[in-house]
């Protein structure tokens, strides 16, 4: 009951909000409709005697991009047509015996290395192995050479039937990708910039504490791999889409605001990787607390960052110019609050000079840090206003 239950839920979201689940759901229906044409073409009108090359060639090359699918569909013809060529020249000249088969195999792996061929490379093989069966199997040349047309002929088709039902079905258009995965990145931030201020603010930066913050700080690391990949889908779902034309989706085409962001962001999550290692060595090493006052300052700074990224997690393209002028405002604050910690490592004459202790780091990355974040509410705002 438990499935049932959450696969409704499942089907429930995919109809009523735009998200992973509605593109999978429409991926799936459309990689069914053209299997299932590809399947009728072959074996209902061209009698072919293996019709399942069509459907699988079509649901090989539907991706969640026209130019992505475009790309796969080339790669995977020309793989398959290399895989029956190879077939075809050893076949005909050796036979249908073990021996032409080593041979085909070797050649086949030997060229299916090729980089050109992307992912379709293995396919090479694949191929020239049924390729040799349906050889093997054909009583005359004719037959044979008719055989070996047909594979590729079916790969054509279902390749086209493809592409051309992700062409006309609601090709897809992931602008939005770039944006989610922004706010996913923006969030991870968020609660581990959250988590170290609560623990500078209390005292409370064991080693425990540390370690946790040495997890989110991955889990940042990770979630900046996610924005990229968000945001090439965003720019892959453009090339050949007759989508973007349109009035409603021309405001949303373009991307440099986000590519900027990350970049930034990326910056950052390395400073807050550093930051997070000078936090645990000060806790290993320090045997005064008289430099709490500093790190209560150090708390408010990251308190002051954690605002921006909490906007920048909610951030969207139909409020930028809003919420760009509400980041350059908590900028401001927190550049305020960077102020207060470097007047307070200078009242309490913090030895930041030592490098043994790890008070000069601290100072230098909230710098960094606080770069990173200005530069990214600088480019919202620039790019809001054009």
């Amino acid at each position: 009951m438990n499935r049932l239950r959450s696969g409704w839920a499942w089907w429930v979201r995919a109809w009523n909000s735009p998200g992973h689940e509605r593109y999978t759901a429409l991926l799936i229906g459309k990689s069914v409709l053209a299997a299932t044409v590809s399947w009728w073409v072959a074996h209902d009108l061209l009698r072919a005697t293996s019709p399942a090359f069509a459907p699988f060639s079509a649901v090989l090359i539907m991706n969640v991009t026209l130019s992505r699918s475009v790309w796969q569909a080339l790669r995977y013809a020309a793989a398959v047509t290399v895989g029956v060529g190879i077939q075809a020249a050893v076949g005909f000249v050796a036979g249908p015996d073990l021996f032409a088969f080593v041979v085909v195999a070797f050649i086949a792996l030997w060229i299916g290395q090729w980089p050109a061929l992307g992912e379709q490379r293995s396919q090479v093989a694949t191929a020239a192995f049924f390729a040799f069966s349906t050889y093997a199997s054909a009583t005359t040349t004719a037959a044979k050479a008719s055989q070996l047309g047909q594979i590729i002929l079916l790969v054509l088709i279902g390749c086209g039937v493809g592409l051309l039902v992700n062409l006309c079905i609601a090709p897809p258009l992931r602008y939005r990708s770039a944006e989610q995965g922004l706010h996913a990145l923006a969030a991870e931030i968020e609660y581990l910039l959250d988590d170290m201020a609560d623990g500078l603010c209390s005292g409370n930066v064991d080693a425990e504490r540390a370690e946790q913050w040495r997890r989110a700080g991955e889990r940042v690391q990770t979630a900046v791999g996610q924005a990229r990949a968000g945001l090439s889908t965003a720019e892959n779902s453009l090339p050949f889409n007759p989508r973007r034309l349109l009035p409603a989706h021309r405001g949303y085409l373009t991307f440099d605001r986000y590519r900027q962001t990350v970049n930034a962001l990326e910056r950052a999550v390395y400073q807050l990787g550093s930051l997070t290692r000078a936090l645990g060595r000060w806790r290993e090493t320090e045997n005064t607390y008289s430099y709490a006052p500093v790190l209560k300052t150090y708390a408010d700074f990251a308190e002051s960052l954690r605002d921006i990224a909490h906007v920048i997690a909610e951030l969207d393209s139909d409020t930028l110019t809003e919420q760009a002028q509400q980041m350059c405002e908590l900028a401001a604050t927190a550049q305020e609050a960077l102020q207060k910690v470097l007047g307070a490592a200078q009242e309490a004459e913090l030895p930041l000079a030592d490098i043994s202790r790890p008070y000069g780091v601290l100072v230098v990355e909230a710098s960094r840090l606080m770069e990173e974040f200005q530069n990214t509410c600088n480019v919202l705002m620039d790019t809001a206003e054009d």
